[in-house]
This record gives structure tokens, sequence and C-alpha cells, in this order.
């Protein structure tokens, strides 16, 4: 932005701003050079106007993207990173790496929490993403027992959004088993459980707090494993009463072991039972779905739902490939996640989509499409629609009725992109940047980072490190 310490904001309550003038904005028409955009009250665009900025509105002169909406995240694993990655089996795999996380999730308080998860969000704003939907599946206290406030754990995510102004979609999760045919839950497990009467009461209970903040309210079955066919009918009826229309995700196909486990127990994959007891439309979202059939490619691209990819996780855990060429050849629509956040950078999350299907196809540029022969701008401008109707926001991007939030895109070295074409400048950033710099970020017409900082970066950093502090001492892992 031109001088963005003198330039005040256009708008309320001085980070607000009512408009701005790109030099040039990636629309869902493609790049636009010199686009002028007017904020309404609700953080939404009223309206754009390709010009010369004759209003003379705050400019920005390098490009801007549209906000990408994070579609999956466990926060409170940002802070257990590299902590799984010492061989302890023969064959180290996600089952293994679960039982690592289960123990963390036995160490943490409300207030590590709210400080992990703040600490998350403020990487996540400077890493490309202006929106989050948190997983959320901690609920009770260490030993088990509901705290006396169910949504204690909510609420600390709740003031982590708030702090930070990332946009909230908070999904509280229903987890009552341990695998197919509603197995009891293990003792490891047990911070997560909840009862059918529980949830519907912890959601009543965030209702009223979610809309007086701003957020949107949606349910997670957290998996076929963890809740019956019994269960999610139920769930789906108290969606229908209390949350109508709302988002509902759900893990689906990310491991092989558990598309066998649920071949094993009643004939049928996955995604074939999901199909066959459940709704499912563009209000769901399907995290990872990663091993499916070539018809349940085209039973979910059909059926207009999201998948939500997390590459780095994916990678991270060796769950597999997606099969990405073939789903969004028909229509598909996906977003992405940080999911257990040991990468914290949008621009990153693509890169690793695109690589993974280089390396299964042993071609190049495979993400790119007839419309955008970009793959930088067709992968960002795809996961920020998926993203955002996923997370149940407007799909319009920067156009009229999507959310006023982008992220301005800077170099450290200028002098690197004097070589490329303004068209290319994403495909610089998300594969040859060395490095991912925003500058301003805006969500839903707010600036909440500016010039590349934070106004309470300070505190949630220091916050935070107190927090590990914690943590290290109840682990027994501080250096001695």
């Amino acid at each position: 932005m031109t001088d963005p310490q003198a330039t005040p904001a256009a708008g309320q309550d001085g980070d607000r701003i009512a408009g701005a003038h790109f030099r040039q904005a990636l629309t869902p028409e493609g790049w636009v050079h010199g686009l002028s955009m007017h904020v309404a009250p609700d953080g939404t665009i009223a309206k754009t106007c390709r010009d010369d900025n004759p209003e003379g509105l705050p400019v920005y002169d390098n490009p801007v993207v549209p906000g990408i909406t994070d579609l999956h995240s466990h926060a409170f694993q940002y802070a257990m990173a590299g902590l799984s990655e010492v061989r302890r089996n023969p064959v180290d795999s996600f089952w293994s790496w679960r039982d690592i996380m289960y123990f963390f999730a036995l160490t943490l308080s409300p207030e590590d929490m709210r400080a992990i998860a703040a600490r998350l969000y403020l990487a996540l704003l400077k890493g490309g993403y202006t929106g989050i939907v948190e997983f959320h599946y901690v609920h009770n206290d260490l030993d088990g027992t509901p705290y006396a406030r169910r949504e204690e754990l909510s609420l600390a995510i709740f003031e982590a959004a708030q702090a930070t102004g990332l946009d909230l979609t908070h999904l509280p999760v229903f987890y009552a088993h341990a695998n197919f045919g509603g197995q009891p839950p293990t003792e490891g497990q047990r911070r997560f459980v909840q009862d059918l009467d529980g949830y519907a009461a912890m959601i009543d209970a965030l209702r009223g707090p979610a809309t007086a903040a701003g957020h949107t309210l949606g349910i997670a079955p957290h998996s076929l494993r963890a809740a019956t066919t019994e269960e999610i009918t139920r769930l789906l009826e108290l969606r229908a009463d209390k949350l109508p229309g709302c988002p509902v995700h759900i893990h689906v196909a990310e491991q092989v072991k558990e598309v066998e486990d649920a071949l094993a127990w009643n004939g049928r994959r996955p995604v074939e039972q999901l199909f066959d007891i459940a709704p499912v439309d563009d209000r769901w979202c399907l995290i990872h779905a990663t091993h499916l059939t070539a018809d349940e490619i085209t039973r979910i691209a059909r059926s207009g739902a999201t998948v939500g990819l997390c590459p780095m996780t994916e990678a991270n855990l060796g769950d597999g490939i997606f099969e990405a060429a073939q789903y969004l050849g028909q229509g598909g629509s996906f977003g992405i996640g940080s999911d257990s956040n040991i990468a914290t950078v949008a621009a990153q999350e693509l890169q690793q989509l695109e690589y993974s299907q280089r390396l299964r196809d042993r071609q190049r540029n495979v993400m790119a499409a007839e419309t955008q022969p970009h793959v930088a701008a067709n992968l960002w401008s795809r996961a920020a629609r998926g993203g955002a109707r996923a997370a149940g926001r407007p799909e319009a991007g920067l156009a009229p009725g999507g959310m006023a939030s982008f992220v301005e895109l800077r170099s450290p070295e200028p002098a690197a992109l004097l070589a490329t074409t303004p068209e290319a400048v994403l495909d610089y950033h998300m594969f040859a940047g060395r490095g991912f710099h925003v500058g301003d970020v805006v969500v839903r017409g707010r600036r909440v980072v500016r010039g590349g900082h934070h106004p309470q970066e300070e505190a949630i950093v220091s916050d935070y490190a107190t927090a590990m502090s914690r943590i290290a001492d109840r682990l027994g892992s501080r250096p001695r």
C-alpha cells in the first residue's frame, strides 16, 4: 500500500476501510489492473469498478489476492510440531503419530489452548489466510469429565480468533467411539468424548457467543469411526433444529487402514457409507478423502461438497496423494487446511498439492486449467472459493458480494520480480519466492495486519512462550 503508516483507513475505528484501489488484483476473471473496491458495512464487497481511482481511495501498489479460508485446523497441534519426527516403531504411521497426539492433548489447560490458538492464528494471517475453520475436538477436562461450562475450550478458541481478527467458523466435534461399529473409546481419547445430550447442550451454549462475535457455528461428526450411523442421523436432526443450513465437516477415507476397517465391518467403503446415510451436498466438507475409487470421485464432485485437502499434513503423516486432477476435471470443489499446523502458509500447501501430482504423474503444471494456465493463480482462486464455501461464507472472491478479505503480496527482493510478468507474480510467490511475505491483511473490511505487523503480535508471542513453558514442565521436556 502507498505509505501504509501515513495513509489513514478510509472507514471507522481506525482499522476499518470503506474501500481501496488495487493496481493489480486477482479476481474471479483473473488478474485485473486498476480496480476500485467499495466495502459494505457488513464487511462484504458492495461494488468494484475498473478505473484509475477517481475517488482517491487508498492505493495498494503491490499485488493483492483474495484471502484463503483455512478449512481444517486442530489448533492445539501447532504446539506439538517436531515431537513426532523420530522413529518409535519399526514402521511409523498415522496411527503411531496419533498416540503422540493423544498424549500431548492430555497436557493442555484452557489458558494453553487460548495462547496456542492465538499464536497459530497470527501465523496463519501472515501466511495468506484470512479465515479459519476450527475442527475442535478437545472438550473435556484433563480427567475426561466435562468442564463446568461444557464450552470452556471452544470459548478459548473464540477468544483467540477475536484477539487476532481471523474470520472463524467453529465446528465443535462429536466424538464417541474408537472405531467402526461403536467400539468404546480408549483412555487416550477421554478429553474428546461426548454424548448426544452433552453435545446438544454445548451447541446451545455456543450459539449466543458465536452470534455476538460474528463467528459461524457448524457441526462435525469426527468420522465414521467415531460416530455411528444413528448418532450422525441425530446430529443432522440437531442441525436442522438448532443450526439450519450450517456447514457440516467430517474426516473420511484418510487412511488405507480406515478403508480396510470399514470394509471389514460392513462391506462398504467409508465414502459409500457416508453417501448412503447422509444427504451430502454443497454445505458439506469431506476432509482428506484421500483413498477414493473413480466412482467415489464422481459422486463427490456431483454432490457439490468440498473436499478439504491438507497437503502438508497428509505428506507428513504419509496419508497418500489425492487424485486432484481427476477430481477437478469433473468440476469438483476443494479447499486447503493446515490440519496439524506443521505449516501455516497457504502457498506452501498449494505448492505441495501441485508437486504431489507432478511426482505421481511425472508431468509439470498439472493443476493449471484451460481458462487459467498459471498454476498458482488457478490453485489460489479455487482454494479461496472452496474454503469460503466450506466455511459458510460468500464465495464470490474479490467481486461484488464476496468478502472484503484480501492479502497484499510483498517481495523482500523486488529485483527478483523484474523478469516476471504481472500475471506470473503469484507463480513466483508460490514456487520461487524463497519465502512468503505479506504486507497488509484485511479481513471483512478490517485491516488486521499492517505492513506485515499485527498490533497484538508481541503480546500473542509472549503468551505463547509462557504457555509452552508450562507445557514443557508438564511433559518433563525442559532442558535441565
